[in-house]
């Protein structure tokens, strides 16, 4: 068996906010395994500011992986606990060799055109009209759940765009969930929750910054809607650590990025922690390729879970892969009638 990783670069079609800044590009890496003429490729989608492997030795990891592939994919995933887009890579890569179809790495109904998975819609941060005509579109094209990222317009304009929301549509038809990327200060963000819940908001994710475990807890024990932890779950390695986070913390649902959180098996070691606590849990994408995504989506889908889950970015880049994955009306599909870009794919495994 070979190995060896190429580095390529996403481009956003335009540049989406966050409240940690405007992104233009996302950089990836694919590992490419090869043995006997069959190819296996994993992206390993390292999320610059955010991963906790965001280091200056990343690529010399990604060296060493391939100089030590035949260590195989459990030792691997032990020795690189330190690397979880890396150790999501690999469980990729290996799932995709031993397939007789290189992309289709967990067979079922979704691969097969059956059945599909719903997600919510993503609104990206931006000027107030920028971010009314996203919803309006996410609308328009059947979603029933919406994901709108907040924190850095004016707090007041962004109550005022779930008001309109709001005016139009109840509970029932269209579910909100907001995402903060810890954006509220600790001394107001009890406040900033209290205002939110006025408008049947779901849940909020990360409304204050990672690292402060006894502020969370706090504010977890006597939100007014629920809190979902997101970028509080990236770091935490051991399944000791886990649970101690959520017996600390005790949020209402925990939100599982398997390029953040060690892949697969990092992702099933949140899950079974968040149902002995009766916490819920979904999936999202952490803007990966198509290839990335698709991993993420077949997997998804054998989680049998009923809520919307988060796995709508394929469309943002310009020199995304071309693919099967299609949304219809907030259902993310692995439609037959469609082919990967097999072209790009063979050039990064040659």
């Amino acid at each position: 068996m070979k190995a060896f990783y190429k580095k390529y670069i996403l481009e956003f079609k335009r540049p989406s906010g966050t409240s940690r800044g405007i992104l233009k590009t996302k950089e990836t890496w694919f590992l490419i395994l090869e043995e006997n003429g069959k190819y296996g490729i994993g992206e390993c989608g390292v999320f610059r500011g955010l991963s906790v492997d965001d280091v200056p030795e990343y690529e010399e990891r990604l060296k060493w992986v391939c100089a030590n592939i035949l260590l195989g994919k459990h030792e691997l995933w032990q020795v690189l606990i330190d690397f979880p887009s890396i150790q999501f890579g690999v469980e990729q890569a290996f799932l995709s060799l031993a397939s007789n179809n290189p992309l289709i790495l967990f067979p079922s109904n979704f691969t097969d055109y059956k059945s599909g998975v719903p997600i919510n819609g993503l609104i990206w941060m931006g000027e107030a009209e920028f971010m009314r005509e996203q919803i309006r579109q996410k609308l328009k094209d059947g979603f029933s759940c919406i994901k709108m990222k907040i924190g850095a317009l004016d707090f007041e304009h962004e109550l005022s765009l779930l008001a309109s929301i709001r005016s139009r549509y109840a509970t029932s038809e269209i579910e909100i969930r907001v995402d903060a990327n810890g954006a509220f200060h600790q001394k107001d963000a009890y406040e900033k929750l209290r205002q939110l819940a006025a408008f049947g908001i779901h849940s909020i994710e990360q409304p204050i910054k990672q690292g402060n475990v006894s502020k969370m807890s706090e504010l977890c024990t006597k939100t007014p809607l629920p809190i979902a932890l997101d970028e509080e779950l990236i770091g935490i390695k051991t399944i000791e650590k886990k649970e101690e986070l959520l017996q600390n913390v005790k949020p209402q649902y925990i939100i599982l990025k398997p390029s953040l959180v060690g892949g697969f098996k990092g992702s099933n070691e949140w899950i079974n922690l968040a149902e002995k606590y009766n916490i819920g849990w979904w999936v999202t994408s952490a803007l990966e390729s198509n290839i990335g995504l698709n991993a993420i989506a077949q997997w998804t889908y054998t989680l049998n879970s009923s809520l919307p889950q988060g796995l709508g970015t394929g469309g943002l880049f310009t020199n995304n892969f071309e693919s099967p994955l299609v949304v219809d009306k907030g259902v993310l599909y692995y439609h037959n009638n469609r082919e990967w870009e097999t072209d790009l794919i063979y050039n990064l495994c040659t």
